[in-house]
């Protein structure tokens, strides 16, 4: 009988680990998402193209929402998405911090779309009168170079205000309070703020930054995925190049997603940058003085080098970019 039983013992064992094997090739097809609430990716999700395309290589679609760039790449560090969008300062502390990313590519510059803004009423009217100031905004996000490159131009140091970290939701609420003194923030929240509170723009990134947004995975998976990865970018840019052309479609669709008025909605709409594209050398430096300001700032711990983590495309991709 011990025969028996040993045969049955190795049967079971080795079914067990057919069946472990089969669960890690289904994760290994699952291509994991991150998303905004805003953004080409919400339009990519709502049409379906990619999961259909990405069907015939026998790859599943997952997607994820969260509430700003910070949190989405801290989901791509632990691992529990392979893909996202942020806008250009998240990745650099998430690099700090020592996440396996690549950057994938980036959409052209959308400077009016992000903004240091005042209550409407508001005695402040330059961001040098904001010296002493308390000053409200989601650390890590876009806009936290956003602020660091219009104090630099108006002759202010980091150091002369004060800052309060705070996600959007409750930035928005303490601002309206009147218990911070500006708000530095991304559309579509920059633009409710600017139509509901009527809250004045102090300045946004037009001369000081670009404001890309960039598309970012996780290092092992952009490097064993290649071919998927340039299904989703040659989709992100679709999508990207059909929203440009059609703001007023884009902003029926987008607008109950958001919640917001389609007022509100086609400001941001019209303020953001479309079609992706493979990274240049000269987006790639831009990057990298970012690295270097706040590394210079001591708000990353060591400096980084961005060019050592551009995922390469393969090069009949970028050939035909």
């Amino acid at each position: 009988m011990r025969p028996v039983i040993l045969r049955r013992g190795l049967v079971a064992l080795f079914a067990a680990a057919l069946t472990f094997g089969a669960i890690t090739q289904a994760q290994a097809e699952t291509l994991r998402i991150g998303y905004q609430k805003y953004g080409t990716l919400v339009l990519l999700k709502a049409k379906g193209t990619l999961e259909k395309r990405l069907a015939a290589q026998g790859v599943d679609v997952q997607w994820t929402e969260f509430p700003g760039g910070p949190q989405l790449l801290e989901g791509l560090n632990v691992g529990s998405i392979d893909f996202g969008v942020t806008g250009e300062t998240p990745p650099v502390f998430a690099q700090a911090a020592g996440a396996d990313l690549l950057y994938v590519a980036y959409e052209p510059p959308a400077p009016h779309s992000e903004a240091i803004l005042v209550p409407k009423d508001s005695a402040i009217k330059s961001v040098a009168e904001l010296k002493g100031k308390k000053v409200v905004l989601n650390k890590g996000s876009n806009v936290h170079y956003l602020l660091v490159r219009a104090l630099e131009d108006a002759g202010l140091k980091y150091t002369d205000i004060q800052t309060v970290f705070l996600p959007p939701a409750d930035a928005r609420a303490a601002f309206e309070r009147g218990s911070v003194d500006a708000w530095v923030i991304w559309d579509p929240y920059q633009a409710a703020a600017e139509q509901q509170l009527q809250a004045r723009t102090l300045r946004d990134g037009q001369g000081i930054v670009d404001n890309h947004q960039f598309y970012l995975a996780t290092k092992p998976y952009a490097q064993k995925n290649p071919e998927v990865i340039k299904t989703l970018v040659e989709e992100v840019r679709a999508v990207g190049e059909w929203s440009r052309a059609n703001p007023q479609d884009v902003t029926q669709q987008v607008s109950p997603l958001l919640g917001l008025s389609t007022d509100i909605t086609l400001t941001s709409v019209k303020r953001q940058g479309y079609g992706a594209l493979f990274l240049t050398p000269e987006v790639v430096a831009a990057q990298q003085k970012i690295a270097d300001s706040f590394y210079q700032l001591k708000l990353i711990p060591k400096q980084l080098s961005i060019k050592d983590v551009i995922w390469t495309p393969p090069a009949a991709v970028a050939k035909a970019q």
